[in-house]
């Protein structure tokens, strides 16, 4: 198949490298699991972590949790309080997660080594 081709096609859903990518390509997605792994947290504190704006969290979370990566809890308080965790399928990411990292670690080690060559 020609690369055109299997770029024009919706594969979604259907080919497990196009709806990895498909998922793990939009922003805050890897940033904000790999916090909840830590555990259960609220939204105030998700938003310190990362410095981003309300807005913009707020809409990442409510994709993840259409997705099914995260399970939102609402409690019944003035402000109200919302926490989200992790369900099970966030969790089964782990091992993706982990992967990401030690690959990503990796590759910082070799740009480092490139850029020292650059500056010889």
């Amino acid at each position: 198949m020609k690369k055109i081709e299997f770029e024009q096609k919706n594969l979604f859903g259907v080919c497990p490298f196009m709806t990895a990518q498909h998922f793990i390509s939009k922003k805050w997605t890897i940033p904000i699991l790999r916090e909840l792994l830590d555990g259960t947290k609220r939204f105030n504190e998700l938003q310190k972590r990362f410095g981003i704006t309300r807005t913009t969290l707020t809409q990442r979370l409510k994709i993840l949790e259409y997705d099914g990566f995260i399970h939102r809890e609402v409690f019944p308080e003035v402000p109200p309080q919302v926490e989200y965790s992790l369900t099970e399928i966030g969790k089964s990411f782990q091992p993706v997660l982990d992967s990401i990292e030690i690959w990503g670690n990796e590759y910082i080690k070799f740009l480092k080594k490139r850029d020292e060559k650059k500056l010889q």
